[in-house]
């Protein structure tokens, strides 16, 4: 390896060095390892959600690559929160908390310790945008793997998920199910360890990264559980040093038209609203100017093509045996909506990536470009006088453009949840969650319990529901999510009554209720902000620091 300078020079070379070295042998490192480039190895193992319960056995993998091409791996951890484990509960409300927490401390241990290259292991939702926003900040030659998606359980001869689950919980309550049936649904639907099978959250960014190039594109597509896993590891533990050789770093992939790739696979593939968060975090980390109608714009001009759930029929593993990524960069170099001469971390630029896909003859799961699900993409982003900053609409698998009805207003997830059980909601009905955004959760819970169980109830296609919260990405139906201004910074969400007429109008791109603006200000006028829900800790230091969900919800502002 030629030699140059290395930033673990900084904390290991010199005579000055020999405490750092002396504690560096303590844990089994020689002269000759820490003479190697140190690769950090960010691990977000935790025993918390089989999203992650398996990468242990990946970061073995990838260390063990590391070493066979010349460098010195030393692994860190942080946490994670299971989205699905925790929804419902007030300790959903740590999740998008959590993909700051995870930046924050990956970027602290290799600052701290002067890694000269990093792999950054992902699992469960907020890891991964986590775990890639850190590798901005850090800007030293580095990638993120994925976990991989968990395989579909099976259930009266059909693939399940975990959105399967959710849905069934209003099956029971309605009297669709019993007691019996969703307790041997539950059994089956999540069969080993991997991130939730639809495109989902997980799968929508580990699908983005992968197309804007922060990870291999050949990695993140297979299965968690797939032997194949294992030796894509190896090679990723490889492809790290070979960042290290050619100084390959994030500020050289993350651009513009990189996020803009990113942004197309999701309309694409008909991903999850999460990943406007997320994407607009990535933007801000790395002085990329982008705002929300951007995705607006990208996926206008985008065809559906993914037969993907929550709308379509198909899983993540369904994907990577039709062709995986490259079929999905492939679509977008032909549909011209892809930046071609973007560069990835394998070296290549993502057109010669596309280049290099094998479609399996006949695939049902991401169609041709003639034969579109839609003829554009699975995201629509709304204004209008209950949304100024604007509020997103998953679009794949819904088939109302527009919708009117009488608003029924819950100030938390709970309440509206148990209206739902109780069979309170009816056919017509507009459903208000509010201060549950950013600020007011705070942490801007996911809405999966409610929307689930309105699915399960059959009422999936006769309400509609908004709120200054998240979705889960198994969420579908027109629920529009994201409201900002939310509630708790005196948004016009926060002056809606029972009883006022809400209209959706998709084609418009609007969301708007039927008053006037001076009806509006009035009611503000009256408004009083509600007393904090936690006044110390970590939640009131997020509330108190984060930023509308229009910006992305986060703390570096």
């Amino acid at each position: 390896m030629k030699k140059k300078t290395r930033h673990s020079d900084t904390i290991l070379k010199g005579p000055s060095r020999a405490p750092a070295r002396s504690m560096m042998k303590a844990m089994g490192f020689s002269d000759a390892d820490l003479k190697k480039p140190i690769v950090g190895i960010a691990n977000t193992w935790i025993e918390t959600t089989p999203c992650n319960s398996h990468l242990r056995r990946l970061s073995e993998k990838v260390k063990e690559g590391v070493r066979l091409a010349g460098g010195t791996p030393i692994e860190y951890n942080t946490i994670a929160i299971s989205d699905g484990i925790t929804m419902g509960t007030e300790g959903m409300k740590t999740s998008l908390i959590s993909r700051e927490v995870v930046a924050d401390s990956i970027e602290l241990v290799a600052r701290g310790h002067y890694f000269d290259a990093v792999v950054a292991i992902s699992g469960c939702d907020k890891t991964i945008p986590g775990t890639v926003m850190a590798l901005a900040r850090l800007n030293v030659p580095s990638l993120m793997i994925y976990g991989g998606s968990i395989d579909p359980g099976q259930y009266q001869g059909k693939d399940v998920t975990i959105q399967d689950v959710f849905e069934a919980v209003g099956k029971q309550a309605a009297g669709l199910m019993t007691q019996q049936q969703l307790c041997a649904l539950e059994n089956v639907a999540c069969p080993n360890a991997g991130a939730c099978g639809g495109q989902f959250t997980a799968n929508t960014m580990s699908t983005a990264f992968a197309i804007m190039g922060m990870s291999p594109i050949w990695m993140n597509e297979i299965p968690a559980m797939d032997p194949k896993k294992d030796q894509a590891c190896i090679e990723a533990g490889k492809l790290v040093m070979d960042l290290y050789k050619k100084d390959l770093r994030p500020s050289k992939i993350i651009t513009r038209k990189s996020i803009e790739n990113a942004i197309a696979a999701v309309a694409m593939t008909g991903g999850s609203t999460n990943s406007v968060l997320h994407l607009l975090a990535i933007a801000k980390e790395t002085g990329v100017k982008l705002s929300i109608e951007d995705f607006d714009r990208i996926s206008a001009r985008t065809p559906l093509l993914g037969d993907l759930k929550p709308g379509g029929r198909y899983v993540a593993s369904d994907l990577y045996h039709a062709g995986g990524f490259r079929l999905v960069a492939q679509r977008l170099l032909k549909a011209k909506r892809l930046h071609g001469d973007c560069m990835t971390v394998t070296g290549k630029t993502i057109a010669q990536e596309s280049r290099l896909a094998k479609e399996t003859k006949g695939q049902p799961v991401l169609r041709s470009l003639k034969n579109p699900l839609k003829p554009t993409g699975g995201l629509v982003i709304l204004k209008g006088n209950l949304a100024p900053e604007g509020c997103v609409l998953k679009v794949a698998g819904e088939k109302r453009l527009s919708f009117e009805g009488p608003a029924k207003v819950f100030d938390c997830e709970e309440d509206a949840f148990t209206a739902v059980k109780n069979r309170k909601i009816k056919a017509g009905d507009v459903v208000v969650i509010r201060y549950e955004g950013p600020k007011g959760g705070p942490g801007m819970r996911e809405m999966l319990g409610v929307t689930a169980a309105l699915v399960g109830e059959g009422l999936g296609e006769s309400v509609a529901l908004l709120t200054d919260g998240r979705f889960s990405g198994a969420t579908h139906g027109l629920m529009v999510g994201h409201v900002a201004p939310e509630a708790a910074d005196r948004g016009p969400i926060a002056a809606l009554k029972n009883g006022d007429i809400v209209r959706f109008d998709i084609p418009k791109r609007r969301l708007d209720v039927k008053l006037s603006s001076t009806q509006i200000k009035g009611r503000l006028k009256k408004w009083k902000a509600p007393k904090p829900r936690y006044t110390s800790g970590v939640m009131a230091k997020y509330a108190r620091l984060v930023s509308s969900a229009s910006r992305g919800a986060v703390t570096s502002q």
